[in-house]
């Protein structure tokens, strides 16, 4: 009995014990259809799954998402268009513009984004640059320069197949991220439906992105199909506080990019939360000298990661979140040492682990309760096997000398 009690007491300690220490990784979200994905969470950038997301692909009308935010934040969307000849021409999904028609730039965006209209992306590249042409190094200029993309080439603004229109998944979730951050783009790919009213249709236009439909917290953003390219699909969901963007490329239909998709959709909502390191934490790098932050800093982790801070080279911050690293630019400011500092939060009182969020000292604090009770019952435990084995001896005694007076007992009654 007293083995079992023991039993039971000493192994939830053992647990109590090296919890902090084991590392539990939820399974990875299984088999996919599409060729190459990447989730990642948009408020920190942080990647939480990949699947070769550096190859290169085609995008197809996944481009589009590009047009839109450079005719958001470098065109005025009050601006009225001419539709030429060559935009009414264009070839695949169209809002059937006119040549002639006269359509704010607003209106072109909608349709692009919206109902997905090749005729709009061009007649947007006309408007803005004169061609396509010239628009498409725009594109590329935009993506580089402000989004920070290096392996993605444009051609044209819409993604129709040119064997030089190329990107990647992972670029497309950076630009995808860039893009959600302007409220009127959120608006518009968040938009399930609008009347169209032109010259040469009037219909409701439905977005062609399902997901808004049909999972939870979608808000965004498009998809895409030429037969070189498969299907693509980007899109941003919203739940609890994260947001998530997921890129899924090169599927064999609609059903496998959208399935792909709400996989790993509810693989990052399910194990993932997003954590945030306040403006104002001190970080001390190698040789000792101090840094603030200068602003807030999200990070996205499991539940039970810890978040560790250091100071690289050349100045950045380094976050290692388990075993897991990213870093973050121009974020820190280096203190003098008669600076006045803001007062020392409780991950980064003591400057010896001033680089610690939420990580080893928590860790070794909270600890020595558990190693204090751990000790202590492994003392009462071996004094109760002492005095165990002390009362098992005295019984045996005792049996002993009573079997010798029984058997003297027997010998006289013979």
């Amino acid at each position: 009995m007293i083995k079992k009690l023991q039993l039971c007491v000493i192994i939830p300690l053992l647990v109590m014990f090296f919890g902090n220490s084991i590392t539990v990784h939820a399974e990875g979200p299984g088999d996919l259809f599409s060729e190459s994905v990447i989730l990642i969470d948009s408020k920190s950038g942080n990647t939480l799954y990949e699947k070769d997301s550096k190859r290169e692909m085609y995008p197809a009308s996944i481009t589009k998402i590009v047009t839109a935010i450079i005719a958001i934040e470098e065109g005025n969307l009050q601006d009225i268009v001419t539709v030429s000849e060559n935009a009414r021409d264009q070839d695949g999904t169209r809002v059937y513009l006119l040549e002639g028609e006269k359509v704010t730039l607003k209106k072109l965006v909608q349709g692009l984004l919206i109902n997905s209209g090749n005729d709009a992306g061009t007649a947007i590249a006309e408007h803005l640059d004169g061609s396509e042409k010239a628009f498409a190094k725009r594109m590329n200029t935009f993506v580089e320069e402000k989004v920070g993309v290096k392996n993605t080439n444009f051609t044209n603004p819409h993604g129709l197949y040119h064997p030089d229109h190329v990107t990647t998944a992972q670029d497309m979730a950076k630009i995808a991220q860039y893009a959600m951050k302007n409220e009127t783009f959120r608006e518009i790919v968040g938009t399930k439906e609008m009347e169209w009213i032109g010259e040469g249709w009037e219909t409701t236009l439905f977005n062609h992105h399902r997901l808004l439909w049909d999972y939870e917290g979608t808000t965004g953003v498009k998809n895409g199909y030429v037969p070189e390219s498969g299907h693509t699909l980007v899109t941003s969901a919203k739940r609890d506080g994260m947001d998530l963007i997921v890129v899924t490329m090169k599927a064999a239909s609609k059903y496998y990019i959208y399935k792909d998709t709400m996989t790993l959709l509810d693989y990052g909502f399910a194990n993932f939360i997003t954590d945030e390191i306040k403006k104002g934490e001190m970080v001390t790098d190698a040789s000792g000298r101090e840094y603030m932050l200068a602003k807030n800093v999200h990070v996205a982790k499991r539940d039970e990661e810890t978040i560790n801070l250091r100071v690289n080279k050349d100045k950045d911050l380094v976050v290692k979140i388990g075993n897991r690293e990213h870093l973050e630019e121009n974020v820190l400011v280096e203190q003098e040492r008669n600076d006045l500092t803001p007062a020392p939060t409780a991950t980064s009182s003591d400057p010896a682990n001033s680089s610690a969020v939420n990580g080893d000292a928590g860790t070794k604090s909270s600890l020595i309760p558990t190693i204090f009770i751990f000790i202590s019952l492994l003392i009462f435990f071996f004094i109760m096997n002492v005095l165990q084995r002390r009362r098992r001896k005295k019984k045996m005694q005792q049996r002993y000398s009573d079997s010798i007076v029984y058997s003297r007992r027997s010998s006289y009654y013979r």
